[in-house]
């Protein structure tokens, strides 16, 4: 994997850290060079990971995964590499050179955007578009998720090189079914009888379900894309 992160010429040759939220997240990121963690989408386990990380084993940290569309231009598998994150009234930057590099990686644009922008961190996830609409408008934020603010300020208090790079999944303008995220197990898998059974419950979810699930395949293929991009192999 061609990330490098600057900063301490002593920790050249560690692995750098790769943050995740889900098991599929986790397996793309994968590779040599890399020592990848996943929280199954549980801030509280990801900060309990984090405590019990060694700071000294690695010579950088980045979030990787997918995330939740607020700015209206963004779509699913648009891609956000974060200048700076944003959570609870605290920011940080993210490392400038190692941000740069992510940037300057050639993907085929004319299906997906690659930004520098803003993301917002919280600690459950923000459903209906209200909800995105006024976190987009009290932090600036152009995605949101739950491991890039965890991750960024384990860095700065290590004094790690940071940088997130996040796949819109979900963009502004959709609600996500709060049955998705209810049949989401600790694992990460999906429980699909709770699946069946909140559809039974409640049909008209159907169509939220599908549309979700398409935006995930697209988010996910848009992460496979750009770690191909890290390894030097074709953007597909």
């Amino acid at each position: 994997m061609i990330i490098g992160a600057g900063g301490d010429a002593s920790r050249d040759g560690l692995p750098v850290l790769i943050v995740t939220g889900l098991k599929q997240e986790a397996r793309i990121a994968a590779g040599p060079g890399l020592t990848v963690i996943c929280s199954s989408s549980n801030p509280v386990q990801l900060r309990e990971m984090m405590t019990s990380f060694d700071p000294a084993s690695i010579r950088g940290i980045v979030s990787f995964g997918v995330a939740g569309g607020l700015n209206p231009a963004l779509r699913s598998g648009d891609i956000v590499i974060a200048s700076e994150i944003v959570a609870a009234g605290k920011r940080w930057t993210t490392e400038a050179q190692l941000t740069e590099m992510l940037i300057s990686l050639p993907v085929k644009r004319r299906k997906r955007s690659v930004v520098n922008g803003v993301l917002a961190g919280v600690e459950e996830v923000v459903l209906g578009q209200v909800g995105k609409a006024a976190l987009r408008s009290s932090t600036g934020a152009d995605a949101v998720d739950m491991e890039s603010h965890i991750a960024a300020r384990y860095a700065e208090h290590y004094g790690l090189p940071f940088a997130a790079l996040r796949v819109i999944s979900d963009p502004a303008h959709r609600a996500l079914p709060q049955l998705a995220t209810d049949a989401l197990k600790p694992n990460g898998n999906v429980d699909m009888w709770k699946v069946m059974r909140g559809i039974a419950r409640k049909p008209s979810e159907i169509r939220a379900l599908v549309h979700s699930g398409r935006d995930f395949n697209r988010a996910l293929r848009g992460l496979k894309v750009y770690r191909n991009r890290l390894d030097g192999a074709p953007a597909r």
